[in-house]
């Protein structure tokens, strides 16, 4: 699966990976970084909090957008019930944010959960992340939080959409 997406000048592969694919350190790597940036060390454990196999089909997907051959994109969805996928691991490599690859890698990440049959998408974002807040909201996410709360009084922030 390669090529531009309509109306976005994208041109990536994107390529359904495993956890122990080498193209997946970078993702992984700096993902932890961000994670510990902004929420401290403990955020090391969320890296760590599913197995690998979590990730990998019939019932999970691991995906990454390459530029070149190279990662600058990625994200991961498994099973949260018979239903829903929970979407996890969203990244976009620091030097290629504002690109609108976040935003296909969910496209990518929704078209394969339903191309399985699951209904529904779940996922959770972390109050000190709003460009992912902003993000959700943008691709149609229904908050399943008060959105005029302080996000640091809700902790995680959840998000579904219904799959068509």
């Amino acid at each position: 699966m390669s090529g531009a997406r309509p109306g976005t000048g994208l041109d990536v592969e994107v390529r359904r990976v495993t956890v122990d694919d080498p193209l997946v350190e970078p993702l992984l790597r700096e993902l932890t970084e961000e994670y510990v940036n902004r929420y401290g060390p403990s955020a090391h454990s969320e890296m760590t909090r599913f197995p690998p196999d979590s990730w990998t089909e019939p019932h999970g997907v691991l995906l990454l957008l390459l530029e070149n051959g190279e990662p600058v994109a990625g994200g991961a969805y498994k099973r949260y019930d018979e239903r829903t996928a929970e979407v996890k691991r969203m990244w976009t490599h620091s030097a290629h944010r504002r690109r609108g690859l976040a935003r296909r890698v969910l496209t990518e990440l929704e078209q394969a959960a339903a191309a399985v049959g699951y209904r529904r998408i779940y996922l959770t974002t972390g109050p000190l992340q709003p460009e992912a807040k902003g993000l959700y909201l943008a691709t149609g996410y229904t908050p399943l939080f008060d959105v005029t709360a302080d996000p640091l009084t809700i902790g995680p922030l959840p998000f579904e959409k219904h799959l068509k």
